[in-house]
């Protein structure tokens, strides 16, 4: 998968910049995320059926946020 263009912000950055949060940008087949303080560093990219048990893990791992 080459580097998508359509990045947009997490809703939960809050205010100001918005600087301390992930990024996340999809294509019909992939979705990627990176962190928005270091856009130009490497992102991580997953196959669509993959990403929602990712996130999943995440919640179960981390269960406050």
């Amino acid at each position: 998968m080459t580097t998508p263009g359509n990045w947009r912000k997490s809703s939960y950055s809050g205010g100001g910049e918005g600087n301390a949060c992930v990024e996340i940008a999809t294509t019909p087949t992939h979705i990627a995320i990176r962190d928005s303080k270091t856009p130009a560093a490497a992102h991580l990219t997953f196959p669509t059926t993959a990403f929602a048990p990712f996130l999943a893990a995440l919640k179960e791992q981390h269960p406050h946020r």
